[in-house]
């Protein structure tokens, strides 16, 4: 296997090159005429497949903050991995980790320990993370239709790259698929790199958890981290009524209908913010 070596860690060039390569197909963008429907493909691209990455990699599958029947279940973690950001049972057991590792020396992507390009990027290029402990998600990892999906966790990706392109042909598969899919992990990534490092503490949880407006706004919510350390398992993390959470806002919303189950509440009394 060939190999690439960087400060700090080592790389693999099975696992790294393909994530350049569609960095590089990003300028495919340019051999298309602009039009503004493109970049409302890219646009929806984004902020779809971004609620599945906040609702299903992160608020489902790894902090159980709602419930969901077996096929929305499905669902949900078929859409989370259109992201291209591997199995949702990988996702979820590398969180866990992270959660009960936070900013310490075994925390798989932390800022405050490796910096910036590891917390951003690197830790992904490495084949150190490749693997996970099935035990830390078995809870979801009994369902065999979710661990066919994490083995073949390409599949939705492809799907709905093919989807775009039947839909919008090649300058909506450029924008609408390649190009979304790029900003989509650079707008997930930002959040294990700076969410750290940048932003205000309302709570005194044991890491340097942020809250961020700016990165809640990419994100959906997501910036909100802070309060999510300090409460990981509410649905809801952005608490407060200018504390934006487009994520949460959907939830309740399906829950209205009944594909929603069970929405966690934040609990937490004032007397556990920081002054």
């Amino acid at each position: 296997m060939a190999e690439l070596t960087l400060p700090r860690r080592r790389y693999s060039m099975t696992s790294a090159l393909p994530f350049f390569l569609m960095h590089v197909s990003v300028l495919s963008v340019f051999f298309f005429p602009f039009r503004w429907s493109l970049v409302a493909w890219l646009a929806g691209s984004y902020f779809l497949r971004m609620f599945f990455v906040t609702a299903g990699y992160h608020r489902y599958f790894s902090h159980r903050s709602y419930r969901l029947n077996r096929f929305w279940q499905f669902v949900v973690a078929f859409m989370s991995q259109t992201s291209a950001q591997k199995g949702v049972l990988w996702w979820s057991a590398h969180h866990r980790h992270h959660h009960l590792m936070s900013d310490r020396k075994a925390d798989v992507h932390s800022a405050v320990q490796e910096g910036f390009w590891w917390s951003h990027v690197g830790w992904i290029l490495s084949d150190e993370f490749d693997d996970y402990d099935p035990s830390r998600v078995a809870d979801f990892g009994k369902y065999p239709e979710l661990r066919w999906l994490d083995k073949y966790h390409l599949v939705p990706a492809v799907a709905y790259g093919a989807a775009v392109f039947f839909i919008g042909g090649w300058d909506a598969f450029a924008w609408g698929f390649v190009a979304a899919t790029v900003v989509l992990y650079h707008g997930t990534f930002l959040i294990n790199s700076l969410s750290h490092v940048w932003g205000s503490r309302r709570f005194p949880t044991p890491d340097e958890s942020r809250n961020n407006f700016v990165l809640a706004i990419v994100t959906l919510g997501e910036g909100w981290h802070n309060n999510h350390h300090f409460y990981m398992s509410s649905v809801r993390q952005g608490i407060r009524w200018w504390e934006i959470d487009v994520t949460y806002y959907l939830l309740k919303a399906l829950s209205w209908v009944g594909i929603t189950r069970e929405l966690r509440p934040f609990r937490a009394p004032d007397s556990h913010e920081l002054s």
